[in-house]
Formats: structure tokens, C-alpha cells, sequence
């Protein structure tokens, strides 16, 4: 308890609230349930989640039975600073997490499109397990540039051409999705010449 005491925020308490709800009688405990080191629920009981891995914040989140958006808000020291400031930390926290969902972001609309072509395949289970994921990135603002396989004009400010040579204005196929929050462009969508 001593290593807490040199700091100004103890959320030891919250946590120990918590493991009691889902039966997790100590810290030990919890580390070997969630895959994570003592270290990160020290960091977790002393308010510095902002310096915390998202992979190690949904673990905690799922062993403890409550949702990343729940954990972030009862942990954040945030919660007693000015809007202003909570909801910088915010946008960062959101752009962090958006780099480290950046594959996923990129290649599952074309996985989706496959399997809606082939609905036979095993994969097409695996579709609704993540919606949760694709709600997450639409309440941040995130929204997709272009669906897979719809033509559009090109447009060199949202487009990266994988092959071939076009000018703006010529339509182009869409085979990896773009994303933009809100007027910042996060990753512009792959497109190809229609031949």
C-alpha cells in the first residue's frame, strides 16, 4: 500500500469493488486471470490507464466483467478535471486506439464482402461477434470512405490508386475501405482503374 501513497489519485478501492462482483480475491488473482502483469493493475490502482496498452485495458475490461468505456470512466483521473481537458484525453486515447485497430480496420470490410458473396463460409459466424467493434469506431466519429466493390470518382484526397494511371473525376473500384473522423483523414480507401 506504500507505493500508493506518493500518489494523488487511489483507485484501489474501485478495483477491489469490482473483483469482489466477479469473485477475484486478489490482485495475483486478477493478473493471472486477465494475462496481465502485476505491474499493469498497479498502474490501473494508481489513475495512469491514459499510459496503458489498449490489449491489457479489454482484458481487465472482460475478466471484470464490465465494458472498456466503463473501465476507462471509473479509472480516469479525468473525471474530476474540466470538460475541456477530458475530452482531449479522450480524442488521444481514441487515436491511439484507432492506430492499434488500424489492420483490422483496413482489411475487415473486404473479409465481410467476401463471405457476403459466399455465405456458405465458416466464417460467416464470425461477422456478428464483431459488430461490437464497428460500434465502437462509429460512436468515435469514424466513418467509412467508400464500401467494397462501389464505384466512384476518383479523388486523390481521400484515394491511393493500387495500380494503373487515372485522373480525378474518372470512376475507380473500391477494394479496401478509407476512414475519416470527422474532416481528418485517418486512412484513405484503396481503389483500382475499372477496366
Amino acid at each position: 500500500m506504500s507505493e500508493l501513497n506518493s500518489y494523488t489519485s487511489d483507485y484501489t478501492p474501485t478495483l477491489k469493488k469490482l473483483m469482489v462482483e466477479v469473485k477475484i480475491s486478489n490482485f495475483k488473482q486478477l493478473s493471472q486471470q486477465a494475462g496481465v502483469s502485476e505491474k499493469q493493475i498497479l498502474h490501473l490502482r494508481r489513475g495512469k490507464i491514459k499510459q496503458m496498452r489498449l490489449e491489457v485495458l479489454l482484458a481487465l475490461a472482460s475478466t471484470l466483467s464490465i465494458s472498456l468505456e466503463e473501465l476507462v470512466r471509473q479509472f480516469s483521473p479525468e473525471s474530476i478535471s474540466p470538460s475541456r481537458e477530458k475530452q482531449s484525453s479522450r480524442e488521444k486515447f481514441e487515436l491511439e486506439s484507432l492506430e492499434i485497430l488500424e489492420s483490422w480496420l483496413l482489411q475487415w470490410p473486404t473479409a465481410v464482402s467476401a463471405i457476403a458473396q459466399n455465405p456458405d463460409l465458416p466464417a460467416q459466424r464470425v461477422i456478428k461477434l464483431l459488430n461490437p467493434v464497428e460500434k465502437l469506431i462509429q460512436s468515435w466519429g469514424v466513418s467509412k470512405i467508400g464500401q467494397v466493390g462501389e464505384e466512384m470518382p476518383y479523388n486523390p484526397q481521400k484515394h491511393q490508386l493500387l495500380s494503373g494511371n487515372v485522373t480525378a473525376g474518372e470512376t475507380v473500384r473500391v477494394r479496401y475501405v478509407g476512414y475519416q473522423k470527422g474532416n481528418k483523414l485517418l486512412y484513405r480507401a484503396k481503389v483500382e482503374p475499372i477496366d
